[in-house]
C-alpha cells in the first residue's frame, strides 16, 4: 500500500529525545516552529523535503533511513490482517491505521503476529478435521447420520424388503426380463407412462407428477433404466412405509430424513429387481459368481454386490460379506460390512487392499487373500466399474467396487476354487487405516498411527523415517 505523504512522527520524536532536547529547542535547531514540530511528532502533518534536509544536516541522520518503506509495509500488513472476516464489524480508516503503525508500531506488529498464529491454527484444525474427522464434540452431518443408520440396522430393512418381495412375486419378477413388467405395472397401477428422454440430455430420470410421465435417459444402461422404474414404483407403492421407517429413525434434521428416504427408495428398488429369496437361492447355486448373477437378473455388478450386502434377514441370512465402492481418489463412497472387517470412518483405506488395483486392470476381477492385524483372514474381490453414458464428451466417473468374506466362507465363492487357502504366506497383510493400523513396520504406511510415540534416529533410515514405539 503506497502512502503519498511521509509521516515519520515517531522517528522524529525518538531523534529529539535521543538528543535530550525539548520540542522548542529541537524546533529552533532545525528551523521550524514548535507547533509545526508538535504536529509532525503526532503525525498530524507530513514531513516536507526542507525539514528532511534540515534533519539530515543538523542531526547527521540518513534521509533514506527516515523515509524508508517500513511504515508502508507495516501499514499494508496490518490492513491485510484487519481485512479478515474475523474483524468484519471493524472497518478502520486509513488515517487510523497510520496512527497505529506510526505511533505504536510494536502494537501493530503484535496484532499481526496474533493474527498469523490464528490463521496457522485454523489451517491446522482444518487439516486435522479433514484427515481424521471431527472430534467427538462435533455434530455429524445429515449424510453421516443416514450412513450410520443403515450401518447399525445391518443394511437390512425388513418391512421394506418383504414389501418389495411380495410385489416382485405378484409381478413375476426375478427372471431377468424386468423392463416390460415394471413399466407395464407402473402405467396400469399408477397411470405413469415411461418415455425416452431427448438426445443429449444428461439427466438419468425425470418424473412429472402432473403429467404422470417418467422420462428416462435412452443411453443409460438397461440395468439403470430398470432400476429407475423400480425406484419410481418405490415412491408410489411404498411411500407410507418408507416415511414410517425414516420417521422412526429419530434423525435430528429434516435434511437427514430426506436423505434417508432416498436411501430407502433405492433399497426398495434393489429388493424389487432382486427379490430376497429368489436372489439368495441364485447366489448359492451360482456360488456368488458376480457376472453370472448380473446376467441372470439383468442387473449391474454394483447392484448385485450391494444386494449381497443386504442379505441379513433373520432365519434366512446369506454369507456375511463386506462391500464398498471407492473412487479414484481413495474415498469410500459406499460401505457396509456384515463381516468382522470394518471400514475406517475417516481417512483413506489401506493402500495394500486390492480395491486400489482395480483401476489398473479395468474389466478384470482382482482377487486377494488378505489378513488384518487381528489375525482374521479374508477373500477379497475388486473390479472397476464406469458410471454415466452418452456422448463422447460426457463425464464417465470410474469406481472400484470391492466385496469379500472371511476365509471360512470362501468355499461358497467360485473365485476361491484355485487359491491355496491353507497357505498362510499367500495372505497379504492389510489394515483398516494407517492412523489406526497396528502394523509397525509397513513400508506403505502414509502417516504414523495415533496414540503411539515415534523414535527418530538420524543415523539410521529404514522403510520409514521413524520407528513406532509399541
Amino acid at each position: 500500500m503506497a502512502i503519498g505523504k511521509l509521516f515519520i512522527g515517531r522517528k522524529v520524536r525518538e531523534l529529539r529525545e535521543g538528543q535530550r532536547a525539548t520540542q522548542s529547542q529541537f524546533a529552533e535547531r532545525i528551523g521550524i516552529s514548535t507547533s509545526y514540530l508538535n504536529q509532525i511528532e503526532n503525525n498530524q502533518r507530513p514531513v516536507s523535503a526542507a525539514v528532511l534536509l534540515a534533519l539530515a544536516e543538523k542531526c547527521q541522520v540518513d534521509i533514506a533511513a527516515l523515509s524508508s518503506g517500513e511504515n508502508n509495509r507495516l501499514l499494508s500488513a496490518l490492513s491485510e490482517a484487519l481485512s479478515d472476516p474475523l474483524f468484519e464489524t471493524y472497518n478502520p480508516s486509513l488515517q487510523e491505521l497510520k496512527l497505529v503503525t506510526q505511533n505504536a508500531p510494536g502494537l501493530a506488529h503484535a496484532l499481526i503476529q496474533v493474527h498469523q498464529a490464528y490463521r496457522r491454527n485454523s489451517e491446522r484444525l482444518a487439516s486435522f478435521d479433514d484427515t481424521i474427522g471431527r472430534s467427538a464434540l462435533a455434530e455429524t452431518t445429515p449424510y453421516e447420520e443416514v450412513r450410520d443408520f443403515f450401518h447399525f440396522v445391518d443394511n437390512y430393512i425388513h418391512e421394506i424388503d418383504t414389501l418389495a418381495e411380495r410385489l416382485a412375486a405378484a409381478l413375476n419378477l426375478g427372471d431377468g426380463d424386468s423392463h416390460g413388467l415394471l413399466a407395464s405395472y407402473l402405467e396400469r397401477q399408477y397411470g405413469v407412462r415411461v418415455v425416452r428422454g431427448a438426445p443429449g440430455s444428461e439427466e438419468v430420470r425425470r418424473y412429472d407428477p402432473k403429467a404422470r410421465i417418467l422420462t428416462l435417459n435412452p443411453y443409460a444402461p438397461a440395468s439403470t433404466r430398470d432400476f429407475q422404474i423400480a425406484l419410481q414404483i418405490a415412491q408410489l407403492h411404498a411411500g407410507r412405509e418408507i416415511d414410517a421407517v425414516a420417521a422412526a429413525a429419530g434423525f435430528r434434521t429434516e435434511e437427514a430424513v430426506e436423505i434417508c428416504r432416498i436411501g430407502l427408495h433405492n433399497y426398495f428398488a434393489g429388493a424389487l429387481i432382486l427379490p430376497y429369496q429368489t436372489f439368495l437361492k441364485a447366489a448359492r447355486e451360482l456360488r456368488h459368481d458376480l457376472e453370472l448373477l448380473a446376467a441372470r437378473f439383468g442387473a449391474s455388478l454394483e447392484q448385485v454386490c450391494h444386494r449381497l450386502s443386504t442379505l441379513q434377514r433373520p432365519g434366512a441370512k446369506g454369507i456375511p460379506i463386506f462391500f464398498a465402492r471407492i473412487d479414484r481418489a481413495g474415498n469410500i463412497t459406499k460401505r457396509h460390512s456384515a463381516a468382522k472387517l470394518q471400514f475406517a470412518r475417516f481417512g483413506a483405506a489401506c493402500p495394500l487392499w486390492n480395491a486400489h488395483q482395480a483401476f489398473e486392470s479395468p474389466g478384470r476381477m482382482i482377487r486377494q487373500l488378505a489378513e488384518t492385524p487381528d489375525g482374521v483372514r479374508y477373500l477379497c474381490l475388486a473390479t472397476q466399474i464406469t458410471k454415466g453414458s452418452g456422448s463422447f464428451g460426457a463425464p464417465r466417473p470410474h469406481y472400484a467396487i470391492a466385496l469379500g468374506c472371511e476365509i471360512s466362507y470362501a468355499d461358497s465363492f467360485v473365485y476361491a476354487d484355485d487359491l491355496d487357502l491353507s497357505n498362510r504366506a499367500a495372505f497379504d497383510p492389510i489394515g483398516i487405516s494407517c492412523r489406526i493400523c497396528e502394523r509397525m513396520n509397513c513400508a506403505s504406511r502414509a502417516v504414523p498411527p495415533l496414540k503411539h510415540k515415534l523414535t527418530i534416529d538420524h543415523t539410521l533410515r529404514g522403510a520409514l523415517p521413524y520407528r513406532i514405539a509399541d
